[in-house]
């Protein structure tokens, strides 16, 4: 996937960046959706939304009732692609509203974001990748001081297009406690876990700590500059995976 000096946007204008802070996700999908209908309409430029939500679960398109949670807890459907994930304070949310160049492709757009998720990552010392079948950015299974480790998800994506204009975005797990996701299976994968920088890092990587180096990231990625590149995450075999511990929580990390 050559995306080397193409531009994934139809404008060449600079991307306005809007750091938010904590907010309601109701609150956030209204304003994403005001600003998708300015850009569709040809009005407004470019945006990335960056910001925090209370804790909340929202459930994609494909959320199977058992990815749900068991205990009644509210849940908020959302017209985005993927499954059921949850939200919360500590977590990045990034919504890039983007009107995409023509031939409209999303897997690709999928691609830059995850690219840039990687890159991020990779620059603090997290060793990660993409895994075949499942978007995000994964850790490979492994051990950490001492104990065994599943594979794991630090960022995850889930995307609309709607008239041409990208919705909804990504998430990463930056110093939020991954007890929010014991109550669902998150993104609908129930043999992986979930983590977070400061569990890789052994240290605490705020929110604030992360978004300079997203927004460099993410514009690198949907300007072209950043290209796309393989990065598979190394899996174990059959064998290995039916030798291995049975992990009964998708939680890794505080």
């Amino acid at each position: 996937m050559n995306t080397a000096g193409i531009s994934a946007r139809e404008s060449s204008d600079p991307i306005d960046v809007q750091e938010i802070g904590s907010i309601d996700y109701l609150e956030a999908l209204d304003r994403q959706r005001e600003l998708a209908d300015m850009r569709a309409d040809g009005r407004g430029r470019d945006t990335l939304l960056l910001l925090e939500h209370p804790s909340v679960y929202t459930a994609g398109r494909r959320t199977s009732p058992e990815d749900r949670p068991t205990d009644g807890t509210p849940v908020i459907e959302v017209d985005r692609g993927g499954k059921i994930t949850w939200h919360g304070p500590g977590q990045l949310v990034g919504y890039p509203i983007v009107k995409l160049a023509q031939p409209i492709d999303v897997v690709r757009y999928v691609r830059r974001i995850e690219e840039a998720l990687i890159s991020v990552c990779t620059d603090l010392g997290i060793d990660c990748g993409r895994i075949d079948g499942r978007s995000g950015v994964w850790l490979a299974a492994g051990t950490k001081n001492g104990a065994t480790v599943p594979e794991r998800k630090i960022a995850a994506i889930g995307v609309r297009v709607q008239r041409g204009v990208t919705l909804h975005g990504f998430s990463l797990n930056c110093n939020s406690s991954t007890a929010g996701f014991d109550a669902i299976v998150p993104c609908g994968i129930a043999d992986a876990g979930v983590t977070s920088l400061s569990s890789e890092l052994d240290r605490n990587v705020t929110v604030a700590d992360v978004i300079p180096a997203v927004v460099s990231a993410v514009e690198a990625a949907l300007d072209g500059s950043l290209e796309v590149v393989d990065h598979p995450v190394a899996r174990l075999d059959v064998a290995e995976r039916a030798s291995g511990p049975q992990f009964t929580t998708t939680k890794f990390g505080a």
